[in-house]
Protein backbone atom coordinates (compact mmCIF):
# COMPACT_ATOMS: atom_id res chain seq x y z
CA UNK A 1 0.00 0.00 0.00
CA UNK A 2 3.00 2.32 0.43
CA UNK A 3 3.97 3.94 -2.90
CA UNK A 4 7.68 3.80 -3.72
CA UNK A 5 9.61 6.76 -2.28
CA UNK A 6 6.76 8.01 -0.10
CA UNK A 7 7.21 8.35 3.68
CA UNK A 8 4.80 6.69 6.13
CA UNK A 9 3.44 10.08 7.22
CA UNK A 10 2.75 11.06 3.60
CA UNK A 11 1.13 7.67 2.93
CA UNK A 12 -1.22 8.10 5.90
CA UNK A 13 -2.31 11.47 4.51
CA UNK A 14 -2.64 10.49 0.85
CA UNK A 15 -3.55 6.77 0.70
CA UNK A 16 -7.05 6.26 2.08
CA UNK A 17 -6.86 2.42 2.37
CA UNK A 18 -3.58 2.69 4.35
CA UNK A 19 -5.13 5.28 6.65
CA UNK A 20 -8.23 3.10 7.16
CA UNK A 21 -6.23 0.06 8.27
CA UNK A 22 -4.16 2.31 10.59
CA UNK A 23 -7.31 3.65 12.22
CA UNK A 24 -9.25 0.35 12.41
CA UNK A 25 -6.60 -2.30 13.23
CA UNK A 26 -4.71 -1.99 16.55
CA UNK A 27 -1.96 -4.36 15.46
CA UNK A 28 -1.41 -2.44 12.21
CA UNK A 29 -1.36 0.87 14.15
CA UNK A 30 1.28 -0.49 16.55
CA UNK A 31 3.42 -1.75 13.66
CA UNK A 32 3.19 1.51 11.68
CA UNK A 33 3.95 3.65 14.76
CA UNK A 34 7.05 1.56 15.48
CA UNK A 35 8.12 1.86 11.84
CA UNK A 36 7.64 5.67 11.92
CA UNK A 37 10.10 5.88 14.83
CA UNK A 38 12.69 3.85 12.91
CA UNK A 39 12.16 5.55 9.53
CA UNK A 40 15.33 7.26 8.31
CA UNK A 41 17.62 5.77 10.97
CA UNK A 42 20.97 4.50 9.63
CA UNK A 43 20.77 0.73 9.90
CA UNK A 44 24.41 -0.20 9.24
CA UNK A 45 27.86 1.12 8.32
CA UNK A 46 28.14 0.54 4.57
CA UNK A 47 31.36 -0.50 2.85
CA UNK A 48 32.68 1.02 -0.38
CA UNK A 49 32.53 -1.89 -2.84
CA UNK A 50 35.96 -1.39 -4.39
CA UNK A 51 37.75 1.35 -2.41
CA UNK A 52 41.14 0.39 -0.96
CA UNK A 53 43.02 2.68 1.44
CA UNK A 54 46.83 2.69 1.25
CA UNK A 55 49.28 4.25 3.72
CA UNK A 56 53.00 4.22 4.44
CA UNK A 57 52.46 3.03 8.02
CA UNK A 58 49.84 0.74 9.60
CA UNK A 59 46.42 2.35 9.12
CA UNK A 60 45.68 2.12 12.84
CA UNK A 61 48.25 4.93 13.30
CA UNK A 62 46.01 7.28 11.30
CA UNK A 63 42.37 6.22 11.49
CA UNK A 64 40.04 4.09 13.65
CA UNK A 65 39.25 0.70 12.10
CA UNK A 66 36.45 -1.86 12.42
CA UNK A 67 35.09 -5.05 10.91
CA UNK A 68 32.15 -4.58 8.50
CA UNK A 69 28.71 -5.79 9.59
CA UNK A 70 28.64 -9.61 9.85
CA UNK A 71 32.19 -9.90 8.50
CA UNK A 72 35.03 -10.96 10.80
CA UNK A 73 37.67 -11.20 8.08
CA UNK A 74 37.80 -7.82 6.34
CA UNK A 75 38.74 -4.50 7.93
CA UNK A 76 37.30 -1.08 7.04
CA UNK A 77 38.01 2.47 8.20
CA UNK A 78 35.46 4.19 10.42
CA UNK A 79 35.93 7.42 8.43
CA UNK A 80 34.13 7.87 5.12
CA UNK A 81 36.03 8.37 1.85
CA UNK A 82 36.19 12.20 1.76
CA UNK A 83 37.67 12.36 5.27
CA UNK A 84 40.22 9.71 4.25
CA UNK A 85 41.32 11.85 1.29
CA UNK A 86 41.45 15.01 3.44
CA UNK A 87 43.84 13.19 5.80
CA UNK A 88 46.19 12.69 2.86
CA UNK A 89 45.73 8.91 2.62
CA UNK A 90 45.64 7.26 -0.80
CA UNK A 91 42.25 5.79 -1.75
CA UNK A 92 42.16 3.68 -4.90
CA UNK A 93 39.09 2.19 -6.56
CA UNK A 94 39.86 -1.24 -8.00
CA UNK A 95 36.96 -1.92 -10.34
CA UNK A 96 35.77 -5.27 -11.62
CA UNK A 97 33.71 -5.81 -14.79
CA UNK A 98 31.50 -8.83 -15.33
CA UNK A 99 32.15 -8.34 -19.06
CA UNK A 100 35.69 -9.65 -18.51
CA UNK A 101 34.15 -12.80 -16.97
CA UNK A 102 31.77 -13.08 -19.95
CA UNK A 103 34.72 -12.91 -22.37
CA UNK A 104 36.68 -15.52 -20.39
CA UNK A 105 33.63 -17.81 -20.14
CA UNK A 106 33.01 -17.44 -23.89
CA UNK A 107 36.63 -18.34 -24.74
CA UNK A 108 36.37 -21.50 -22.59
CA UNK A 109 33.14 -22.49 -24.39
CA UNK A 110 34.74 -21.89 -27.81
CA UNK A 111 37.61 -24.21 -26.86
CA UNK A 112 35.23 -26.90 -25.53
CA UNK A 113 32.98 -26.83 -28.62
CA UNK A 114 35.46 -26.06 -31.43
CA UNK A 115 38.78 -27.10 -29.83
CA UNK A 116 39.99 -23.64 -30.85
CA UNK A 117 42.01 -21.21 -28.70
CA UNK A 118 41.30 -17.52 -29.32
CA UNK A 119 43.92 -14.99 -28.22
CA UNK A 120 41.49 -12.17 -27.40
CA UNK A 121 44.33 -9.63 -26.99
CA UNK A 122 45.45 -10.18 -30.59
CA UNK A 123 42.22 -10.35 -32.59
CA UNK A 124 42.21 -8.22 -35.78
CA UNK A 125 40.89 -4.70 -35.15
CA UNK A 126 39.88 -4.26 -38.80
CA UNK A 127 37.40 -7.16 -38.94
CA UNK A 128 34.71 -6.12 -41.44
CA UNK A 129 32.07 -8.52 -40.10
CA UNK A 130 32.39 -7.06 -36.59
CA UNK A 131 31.89 -3.52 -37.92
CA UNK A 132 28.86 -4.74 -39.92
CA UNK A 133 27.31 -5.98 -36.65
CA UNK A 134 27.82 -2.54 -35.06
CA UNK A 135 26.59 -0.70 -38.17
CA UNK A 136 23.37 -2.76 -38.10
CA UNK A 137 22.83 -1.87 -34.42
CA UNK A 138 22.93 -5.50 -33.23
CA UNK A 139 24.53 -4.35 -29.98
CA UNK A 140 22.55 -6.27 -27.34
CA UNK A 141 25.15 -7.60 -24.89
CA UNK A 142 27.96 -5.43 -26.29
CA UNK A 143 29.78 -3.55 -23.54
CA UNK A 144 29.04 0.23 -23.48
CA UNK A 145 27.15 0.11 -26.82
CA UNK A 146 23.91 -1.60 -25.83
CA UNK A 147 21.43 1.21 -25.06
CA UNK A 148 18.78 2.37 -27.56
CA UNK A 149 20.29 5.86 -27.84
CA UNK A 150 23.88 4.88 -28.57
CA UNK A 151 22.67 2.10 -30.89
CA UNK A 152 20.71 4.67 -32.90
CA UNK A 153 23.82 6.86 -33.24
CA UNK A 154 25.99 3.85 -34.21
CA UNK A 155 23.59 3.04 -37.05
CA UNK A 156 23.94 6.63 -38.27
CA UNK A 157 27.73 6.69 -37.81
CA UNK A 158 28.36 3.27 -39.42
CA UNK A 159 31.77 2.79 -37.72
CA UNK A 160 34.56 1.40 -39.87
CA UNK A 161 37.60 1.88 -37.63
CA UNK A 162 38.36 1.36 -33.95
CA UNK A 163 38.78 5.13 -33.45
CA UNK A 164 35.05 5.56 -34.27
CA UNK A 165 34.10 3.30 -31.34
CA UNK A 166 36.48 5.15 -28.98
CA UNK A 167 34.92 8.49 -29.95
CA UNK A 168 31.35 7.24 -29.55
CA UNK A 169 32.05 5.83 -26.06
CA UNK A 170 33.50 9.22 -25.04
CA UNK A 171 30.74 11.31 -26.68
CA UNK A 172 27.68 9.40 -25.50
CA UNK A 173 27.37 11.11 -22.11
CA UNK A 174 25.39 14.13 -20.86
CA UNK A 175 27.02 17.23 -22.30
CA UNK A 176 29.20 15.93 -25.17
CA UNK A 177 26.23 14.07 -26.68
CA UNK A 178 25.38 17.38 -28.39
CA UNK A 179 28.53 17.03 -30.54
CA UNK A 180 27.65 13.57 -31.93
CA UNK A 181 25.74 14.91 -35.01
CA UNK A 182 28.80 17.03 -35.98
CA UNK A 183 31.07 14.01 -35.55
CA UNK A 184 28.78 11.87 -37.76
CA UNK A 185 28.59 14.59 -40.45
CA UNK A 186 32.38 14.89 -40.41
CA UNK A 187 32.80 11.11 -40.76
CA UNK A 188 30.53 11.01 -43.84
CA UNK A 189 31.95 14.23 -45.34
CA UNK A 190 28.56 15.96 -45.07
CA UNK A 191 30.18 18.95 -43.41
CA UNK A 192 33.26 20.95 -44.34
CA UNK A 193 35.81 20.65 -41.52
CA UNK A 194 37.52 23.97 -40.80
CA UNK A 195 40.28 24.70 -38.29
CA UNK A 196 40.89 28.05 -36.57
CA UNK A 197 44.62 27.45 -36.95
CA UNK A 198 46.66 25.02 -39.11
CA UNK A 199 48.30 23.53 -35.98
CA UNK A 200 44.88 22.26 -34.84
CA UNK A 201 44.47 19.95 -37.86
CA UNK A 202 46.86 17.11 -36.84
CA UNK A 203 45.36 17.14 -33.32
CA UNK A 204 41.68 17.07 -34.34
CA UNK A 205 41.78 15.35 -37.76
CA UNK A 206 40.96 11.83 -36.44
CA UNK A 207 37.84 13.18 -34.70
CA UNK A 208 36.68 15.23 -37.74
CA UNK A 209 37.36 18.62 -36.13
CA UNK A 210 35.42 17.83 -32.94
CA UNK A 211 37.44 18.10 -29.72
CA UNK A 212 36.46 15.05 -27.65
CA UNK A 213 39.34 14.09 -25.40
CA UNK A 214 41.19 15.76 -22.53
CA UNK A 215 44.42 14.66 -24.22
CA UNK A 216 43.49 16.81 -27.25
CA UNK A 217 43.10 19.87 -25.03
CA UNK A 218 46.50 19.18 -23.48
CA UNK A 219 48.09 18.72 -26.92
CA UNK A 220 46.60 22.04 -28.13
CA UNK A 221 48.06 23.79 -25.07
CA UNK A 222 51.41 22.14 -25.74
CA UNK A 223 51.61 22.77 -29.50
CA UNK A 224 50.04 26.26 -29.69
CA UNK A 225 50.85 27.81 -26.30
CA UNK A 226 54.10 26.02 -25.49
CA UNK A 227 52.79 24.45 -22.26
CA UNK A 228 54.67 21.57 -20.68
CA UNK A 229 52.56 18.44 -20.13
CA UNK A 230 52.40 19.25 -16.39
CA UNK A 231 51.13 22.79 -17.19
CA UNK A 232 48.66 21.37 -19.73
CA UNK A 233 47.32 19.05 -17.01
CA UNK A 234 46.68 22.06 -14.75
CA UNK A 235 44.70 23.63 -17.61
CA UNK A 236 42.72 20.40 -18.08
CA UNK A 237 41.81 20.40 -14.39
CA UNK A 238 40.83 24.10 -14.42
CA UNK A 239 38.53 23.67 -17.44
CA UNK A 240 37.08 20.29 -16.47
CA UNK A 241 36.32 21.28 -12.85
CA UNK A 242 35.35 24.89 -13.75
CA UNK A 243 37.65 26.41 -11.12
CA UNK A 244 36.99 30.12 -11.79
CA UNK A 245 40.16 31.76 -10.46
CA UNK A 246 42.43 29.09 -11.92
CA UNK A 247 40.58 29.33 -15.24
CA UNK A 248 41.18 33.09 -15.44
CA UNK A 249 44.93 32.74 -14.83
CA UNK A 250 45.10 29.86 -17.34
CA UNK A 251 43.36 31.97 -20.00
CA UNK A 252 45.98 34.72 -19.69
CA UNK A 253 48.80 32.18 -19.72
CA UNK A 254 47.34 30.33 -22.76
CA UNK A 255 46.87 33.48 -24.85
CA UNK A 256 50.33 34.80 -23.92
CA UNK A 257 51.88 31.42 -24.82
CA UNK A 258 50.09 31.35 -28.19
CA UNK A 259 51.31 34.87 -29.04
CA UNK A 260 54.85 33.89 -28.07
CA UNK A 261 54.55 30.89 -30.44
CA UNK A 262 53.55 33.10 -33.38
CA UNK A 263 49.76 32.88 -33.13
CA UNK A 264 47.97 36.23 -33.50
CA UNK A 265 46.34 37.44 -30.28
CA UNK A 266 42.83 37.66 -31.78
CA UNK A 267 43.22 34.08 -33.13
CA UNK A 268 44.44 32.89 -29.72
CA UNK A 269 41.39 34.50 -28.04
CA UNK A 270 39.06 32.84 -30.61
CA UNK A 271 40.72 29.45 -30.04
CA UNK A 272 40.31 29.87 -26.25
CA UNK A 273 36.59 30.67 -26.57
CA UNK A 274 36.15 27.80 -29.04
CA UNK A 275 37.81 25.12 -26.88
CA UNK A 276 36.01 26.02 -23.62
CA UNK A 277 32.63 24.32 -24.30
CA UNK A 278 34.35 21.21 -25.71
CA UNK A 279 36.94 21.00 -22.96
CA UNK A 280 34.29 21.30 -20.23
CA UNK A 281 33.00 17.89 -21.35
CA UNK A 282 36.36 16.42 -22.35
CA UNK A 283 36.75 12.72 -21.64
CA UNK A 284 39.93 10.85 -20.83
CA UNK A 285 40.90 9.10 -24.09
CA UNK A 286 42.90 6.33 -22.41
CA UNK A 287 39.77 5.50 -20.39
CA UNK A 288 37.64 5.45 -23.54
CA UNK A 289 40.16 3.26 -25.39
CA UNK A 290 40.17 0.73 -22.53
CA UNK A 291 36.36 0.57 -22.56
CA UNK A 292 36.27 0.40 -26.36
CA UNK A 293 38.71 -2.53 -26.33
CA UNK A 294 36.21 -4.55 -24.30
CA UNK A 295 33.35 -3.28 -26.50
CA UNK A 296 35.16 -4.43 -29.66
CA UNK A 297 36.17 -7.79 -28.12
CA UNK A 298 32.56 -8.57 -27.12
CA UNK A 299 31.33 -7.49 -30.58
CA UNK A 300 33.95 -9.71 -32.25
CA UNK A 301 32.91 -12.74 -30.18
CA UNK A 302 29.21 -12.11 -30.81
CA UNK A 303 29.93 -11.87 -34.56
CA UNK A 304 32.06 -15.00 -34.96
CA UNK A 305 30.91 -17.22 -32.06
CA UNK A 306 27.30 -16.12 -31.46
CA UNK A 307 26.05 -19.25 -29.63
CA UNK A 308 29.00 -19.40 -27.24
CA UNK A 309 28.82 -15.65 -26.60
CA UNK A 310 25.08 -15.62 -25.87
CA UNK A 311 25.43 -18.68 -23.57
CA UNK A 312 28.15 -16.86 -21.61
CA UNK A 313 26.04 -13.68 -21.52
CA UNK A 314 22.94 -15.54 -20.29
CA UNK A 315 25.03 -17.25 -17.60
CA UNK A 316 26.33 -13.91 -16.33
CA UNK A 317 22.73 -12.65 -15.95
CA UNK A 318 21.21 -15.86 -14.53
CA UNK A 319 20.06 -14.11 -11.34
CA UNK A 320 18.08 -11.47 -13.25
CA UNK A 321 14.92 -13.03 -14.70
CA UNK A 322 13.88 -9.90 -16.64
CA UNK A 323 17.30 -9.54 -18.25
CA UNK A 324 17.29 -13.22 -19.25
CA UNK A 325 13.97 -12.68 -21.04
CA UNK A 326 15.51 -9.78 -23.02
CA UNK A 327 18.59 -11.84 -23.96
CA UNK A 328 16.52 -14.84 -25.05
CA UNK A 329 14.55 -12.56 -27.38
CA UNK A 330 17.92 -11.49 -28.80
CA UNK A 331 18.84 -15.17 -29.29
CA UNK A 332 15.62 -15.75 -31.26
CA UNK A 333 16.39 -12.68 -33.38
CA UNK A 334 19.82 -14.21 -34.09
CA UNK A 335 18.28 -17.57 -35.03
CA UNK A 336 19.55 -19.31 -31.87
CA UNK A 337 17.07 -21.65 -30.15
CA UNK A 338 17.04 -21.60 -26.34
CA UNK A 339 15.82 -24.96 -25.09
CA UNK A 340 13.93 -25.29 -21.78
CA UNK A 341 15.69 -26.72 -18.71
CA UNK A 342 15.97 -30.50 -18.68
CA UNK A 343 16.89 -32.87 -15.82
CA UNK A 344 19.25 -34.92 -18.02
CA UNK A 345 20.80 -32.22 -20.21
CA UNK A 346 20.93 -28.95 -18.26
CA UNK A 347 24.04 -27.96 -16.33
CA UNK A 348 24.51 -25.27 -13.66
CA UNK A 349 24.58 -22.48 -16.24
CA UNK A 350 23.37 -21.98 -19.78
CA UNK A 351 25.21 -24.47 -22.00
CA UNK A 352 25.90 -24.81 -25.72
CA UNK A 353 24.34 -27.80 -27.50
CA UNK A 354 27.19 -28.74 -29.90
CA UNK A 355 26.49 -28.89 -33.66
CA UNK A 356 22.89 -27.73 -33.13
CA UNK A 357 23.19 -23.91 -32.89
CA UNK A 358 21.19 -24.12 -29.66
CA UNK A 359 21.52 -23.16 -25.99
CA UNK A 360 20.12 -25.19 -23.11
CA UNK A 361 18.66 -23.38 -20.07
CA UNK A 362 20.76 -23.66 -16.91
CA UNK A 363 19.25 -25.07 -13.70
CA UNK A 364 20.56 -22.18 -11.59
CA UNK A 365 18.51 -19.74 -13.69
CA UNK A 366 15.30 -21.24 -12.25
CA UNK A 367 13.85 -19.15 -9.44
CA UNK A 368 13.95 -20.81 -5.96
CA UNK A 369 16.44 -23.50 -7.06
CA UNK A 370 19.64 -23.31 -5.03
CA UNK A 371 23.24 -24.14 -5.82
CA UNK A 372 23.41 -27.21 -3.53
CA UNK A 373 20.50 -28.98 -5.26
CA UNK A 374 21.93 -28.21 -8.70
CA UNK A 375 25.40 -29.48 -7.71
CA UNK A 376 23.85 -32.69 -6.34
CA UNK A 377 21.89 -33.27 -9.59
CA UNK A 378 24.90 -32.73 -11.88
CA UNK A 379 27.27 -34.73 -9.67
CA UNK A 380 24.88 -37.69 -9.53
CA UNK A 381 24.28 -37.56 -13.28
CA UNK A 382 28.04 -37.61 -13.97
CA UNK A 383 28.48 -40.54 -11.59
CA UNK A 384 25.60 -42.84 -12.61
CA UNK A 385 24.17 -41.45 -15.83
CA UNK A 386 20.77 -40.03 -16.79
CA UNK A 387 17.74 -40.22 -14.51
CA UNK A 388 15.29 -42.81 -15.83
CA UNK A 389 12.20 -41.90 -13.78
CA UNK A 390 11.03 -39.65 -10.97
CA UNK A 391 11.66 -42.52 -8.51
CA UNK A 392 15.18 -42.91 -9.85
CA UNK A 393 15.67 -39.17 -9.27
CA UNK A 394 14.51 -39.06 -5.65
CA UNK A 395 16.39 -42.29 -4.88
CA UNK A 396 19.68 -40.80 -6.02
CA UNK A 397 19.38 -37.16 -4.88
CA UNK A 398 19.93 -36.92 -1.15
CA UNK A 399 20.62 -33.18 -0.87
CA UNK A 400 19.16 -31.59 2.27
CA UNK A 401 18.05 -28.65 0.18
CA UNK A 402 15.75 -30.75 -2.03
CA UNK A 403 12.68 -29.40 -0.30
CA UNK A 404 9.11 -28.66 -1.32
CA UNK A 405 9.95 -25.17 -2.69
CA UNK A 406 12.85 -26.29 -4.90
CA UNK A 407 11.10 -29.48 -6.10
CA UNK A 408 7.93 -27.54 -6.94
CA UNK A 409 9.95 -24.98 -8.92
CA UNK A 410 11.82 -27.70 -10.84
CA UNK A 411 8.49 -29.36 -11.75
CA UNK A 412 6.73 -26.13 -12.75
CA UNK A 413 9.72 -25.05 -14.89
CA UNK A 414 9.36 -28.26 -16.92
CA UNK A 415 12.65 -29.87 -15.81
CA UNK A 416 11.02 -33.34 -15.52
CA UNK A 417 8.87 -33.11 -18.67
CA UNK A 418 10.68 -36.05 -20.35
CA UNK A 419 9.93 -38.21 -17.26
CA UNK A 420 6.37 -37.21 -16.29
CA UNK A 421 3.60 -34.65 -16.84
CA UNK A 422 3.91 -31.54 -14.64
CA UNK A 423 0.50 -31.55 -12.97
CA UNK A 424 0.75 -35.26 -12.15
CA UNK A 425 4.03 -34.61 -10.32
CA UNK A 426 2.56 -31.62 -8.47
CA UNK A 427 -0.49 -33.65 -7.50
CA UNK A 428 1.84 -36.28 -5.98
CA UNK A 429 4.45 -33.86 -4.59
CA UNK A 430 3.92 -34.73 -0.90
CA UNK A 431 4.23 -38.48 -1.63
CA UNK A 432 7.36 -37.89 -3.72
CA UNK A 433 9.00 -35.87 -0.95
CA UNK A 434 7.96 -38.42 1.70
CA UNK A 435 9.53 -41.22 -0.39
CA UNK A 436 12.71 -39.12 -0.68
CA UNK A 437 12.78 -38.66 3.12
CA UNK A 438 12.31 -42.40 3.71
CA UNK A 439 15.14 -43.26 1.31
CA UNK A 440 17.42 -40.73 3.06
CA UNK A 441 16.53 -42.21 6.44
CA UNK A 442 17.19 -45.78 5.23
CA UNK A 443 20.59 -44.76 3.89
CA UNK A 444 21.41 -42.97 7.13
CA UNK A 445 20.54 -46.15 9.01
CA UNK A 446 22.90 -48.14 6.80
CA UNK A 447 20.15 -50.08 4.98
CA UNK A 448 20.41 -50.97 1.30
CA UNK A 449 17.82 -52.12 -1.19
CA UNK A 450 18.38 -55.80 -1.87
CA UNK A 451 17.83 -55.41 -5.62
CA UNK A 452 19.27 -51.95 -6.15
CA UNK A 453 22.31 -53.20 -8.12
CA UNK A 454 20.30 -55.53 -10.37
CA UNK A 455 19.91 -54.50 -14.00
CA UNK A 456 16.12 -54.98 -13.89
CA UNK A 457 15.63 -52.87 -10.73
CA UNK A 458 12.21 -51.16 -10.93
CA UNK A 459 12.73 -47.39 -11.13
CA UNK A 460 9.00 -46.71 -11.06
CA UNK A 461 8.42 -47.85 -7.49
CA UNK A 462 6.39 -44.75 -6.55
CA UNK A 463 2.80 -45.19 -7.65
CA UNK A 464 1.73 -41.76 -8.87
CA UNK A 465 -1.97 -40.94 -8.57
CA UNK A 466 -3.54 -39.80 -11.81
CA UNK A 467 -4.23 -36.09 -12.35
CA UNK A 468 -5.57 -34.07 -15.23
CA UNK A 469 -3.02 -32.36 -17.47
CA UNK A 470 -2.27 -28.75 -16.63
CA UNK A 471 -3.83 -26.06 -18.82
CA UNK A 472 -1.50 -24.29 -21.23
CA UNK A 473 -2.24 -20.91 -19.62
CA UNK A 474 -1.17 -22.20 -16.16
CA UNK A 475 1.91 -23.83 -17.65
CA UNK A 476 2.92 -20.58 -19.36
CA UNK A 477 2.24 -18.60 -16.20
CA UNK A 478 4.62 -20.88 -14.25
CA UNK A 479 7.32 -20.54 -16.90
CA UNK A 480 7.04 -16.76 -16.89
CA UNK A 481 7.28 -16.67 -13.08
CA UNK A 482 10.21 -19.09 -12.72
CA UNK A 483 12.17 -18.59 -15.95
CA UNK A 484 11.26 -15.02 -16.83
CA UNK A 485 9.75 -15.92 -20.20
CA UNK A 486 7.30 -18.21 -21.95
CA UNK A 487 9.04 -21.36 -23.20
CA UNK A 488 6.39 -23.90 -24.35
CA UNK A 489 4.38 -21.32 -26.28
CA UNK A 490 3.20 -17.70 -25.93
CA UNK A 491 -0.22 -16.72 -24.51
CA UNK A 492 -0.70 -14.48 -27.52
CA UNK A 493 -0.06 -17.15 -30.19
CA UNK A 494 -3.83 -17.57 -30.74
CA UNK A 495 -4.26 -13.80 -31.11
CA UNK A 496 -1.65 -13.33 -33.83
CA UNK A 497 -4.21 -12.85 -36.64
CA UNK A 498 -6.43 -10.41 -34.70
CA UNK A 499 -3.38 -8.35 -33.64
CA UNK A 500 -2.12 -8.18 -37.23
CA UNK A 501 -5.52 -6.82 -38.31
CA UNK A 502 -6.36 -4.49 -35.41
CA UNK A 503 -3.12 -3.49 -33.63
CA UNK A 504 0.13 -1.71 -34.37
CA UNK A 505 3.24 -3.88 -33.59
CA UNK A 506 5.00 -2.60 -30.46
CA UNK A 507 8.38 -3.23 -32.10
CA UNK A 508 7.56 -0.56 -34.72
CA UNK A 509 6.95 2.20 -32.16
CA UNK A 510 9.85 4.65 -32.37
CA UNK A 511 10.54 8.26 -31.46
CA UNK A 512 9.38 9.18 -34.98
CA UNK A 513 5.78 8.47 -33.86
CA UNK A 514 5.85 10.89 -30.90
CA UNK A 515 2.50 12.72 -30.63
CA UNK A 516 0.71 10.21 -32.90
CA UNK A 517 -2.14 8.01 -31.62
CA UNK A 518 -1.67 4.25 -31.98
CA UNK A 519 -3.60 1.14 -31.01
CA UNK A 520 -1.56 -1.76 -29.61
CA UNK A 521 -2.54 -5.16 -28.27
CA UNK A 522 -0.81 -7.46 -25.84
CA UNK A 523 -0.64 -9.09 -22.43
CA UNK A 524 -0.18 -7.01 -19.26
CA UNK A 525 3.25 -8.15 -18.00
CA UNK A 526 3.58 -5.94 -14.92
CA UNK A 527 1.97 -3.05 -13.04
CA UNK A 528 3.63 -0.41 -10.87
CA UNK A 529 1.24 1.75 -8.86
CA UNK A 530 1.95 5.24 -7.50
CA UNK A 531 -0.18 7.87 -5.80
CA UNK A 532 -0.46 11.31 -7.42
CA UNK A 533 -0.32 14.57 -5.47
CA UNK A 534 -4.10 14.62 -5.48
CA UNK A 535 -4.10 11.24 -3.68
CA UNK A 536 -5.37 9.23 -6.66
CA UNK A 537 -3.72 6.07 -8.07
CA UNK A 538 -1.74 6.18 -11.31
CA UNK A 539 -0.21 3.17 -13.12
CA UNK A 540 2.92 2.39 -15.11
CA UNK A 541 1.99 -0.79 -16.93
CA UNK A 542 4.14 -3.18 -18.97
CA UNK A 543 2.44 -4.40 -22.17
CA UNK A 544 3.98 -7.19 -24.26
CA UNK A 545 2.99 -8.41 -27.72
CA UNK A 546 4.71 -11.01 -29.93
CA UNK A 547 7.25 -8.43 -31.16
CA UNK A 548 8.35 -6.45 -28.08
CA UNK A 549 7.15 -4.75 -24.90
CA UNK A 550 6.43 -1.12 -23.97
CA UNK A 551 5.45 0.95 -20.93
CA UNK A 552 1.88 2.27 -20.79
CA UNK A 553 1.23 5.31 -18.58
CA UNK A 554 -2.31 5.25 -17.13
CA UNK A 555 -3.74 8.36 -15.45
CA UNK A 556 -6.44 8.26 -12.72
CA UNK A 557 -9.32 9.21 -15.02
CA UNK A 558 -8.68 6.14 -17.22
CA UNK A 559 -8.49 3.85 -14.16
CA UNK A 560 -11.83 5.23 -12.86
CA UNK A 561 -13.47 4.37 -16.18
CA UNK A 562 -12.45 0.67 -16.17
CA UNK A 563 -10.76 -0.31 -12.86
CA UNK A 564 -11.04 -4.12 -13.13
CA UNK A 565 -9.09 -4.49 -16.40
CA UNK A 566 -5.75 -3.47 -14.89
CA UNK A 567 -4.46 -6.88 -13.80
CA UNK A 568 -1.36 -8.85 -14.76
CA UNK A 569 -1.78 -11.50 -17.51
CA UNK A 570 -4.95 -9.90 -18.93
CA UNK A 571 -4.94 -9.54 -22.71
CA UNK A 572 -5.97 -6.06 -23.86
CA UNK A 573 -6.06 -3.47 -26.61
CA UNK A 574 -4.68 -0.06 -25.64
CA UNK A 575 -5.24 3.12 -27.63
CA UNK A 576 -3.02 6.07 -26.76
CA UNK A 577 -0.55 8.78 -27.67
CA UNK A 578 3.15 7.98 -28.18
CA UNK A 579 5.42 9.88 -25.79
CA UNK A 580 9.23 9.93 -25.72
CA UNK A 581 10.12 11.22 -22.24
CA UNK A 582 13.61 10.10 -21.10
CA UNK A 583 14.30 9.12 -24.76
CA UNK A 584 12.31 5.90 -24.36
CA UNK A 585 9.06 5.54 -26.36
CA UNK A 586 5.98 4.88 -24.20
CA UNK A 587 2.21 5.21 -24.64
CA UNK A 588 -0.09 7.55 -22.70
CA UNK A 589 -3.26 5.46 -22.37
CA UNK A 590 -6.50 7.02 -23.63
CA UNK A 591 -8.64 3.86 -23.95
CA UNK A 592 -8.26 0.24 -22.84
CA UNK A 593 -10.34 -2.78 -23.84
CA UNK A 594 -10.02 -6.30 -22.47
CA UNK A 595 -9.98 -9.16 -24.97
CA UNK A 596 -12.14 -11.88 -23.47
CA UNK A 597 -10.73 -15.37 -24.11
CA UNK A 598 -13.06 -18.32 -24.58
Amino acid sequence: MIPFGMSLEETLKKVSEFREIYESDDQAKKLIDLAKNLEGVARHASTHACGVVISAEPLANYVPLQHPTQDDENIVTQYEMHSIEDLGLLKMDLLGLKNLTIIEDCLVRIYEVHKKSIDIQNIPFDDKETYKLLQAGNTKGIFQLEGDGITRYLKQLKPTIFEDIVAMVALYRPGPIQFIPDFIKGKHKKKKIEYLHPKLKPILETTYGVMIYQEQLMEIAKQLAGFTLAEADVLRKAVGKKIKELLHSQEEKFIAGCVKNGVRKQDAEKIWQWILPFAAYGFNKSHSVAYSMIAYQTAYLKTHFPVEFMAALLTSEKADIERIAVLIKECKKMGISVLPPDINESFRNFSVVPQEHKIRFGLLAIKNVGENVVEAIISERKKDGHFKSIHDFISRIQSKTLNKKSMESLIKAGVFDRLEERNKLLHNLEDILEANREIKQSLNNGQKNLFENCSNFNHSAIRLKQAGAISLSDQLSWEKELLGLYVSAHPLDNFKTIFEKRAFPINNITSGLVGKTVRVGGIISGIKRIITRSGKPMLFMGLEDLTNKIEIVVFPSIIDRNPTVFQENKIVFVKGRVDNRDNVPKIICEEIEEIITA
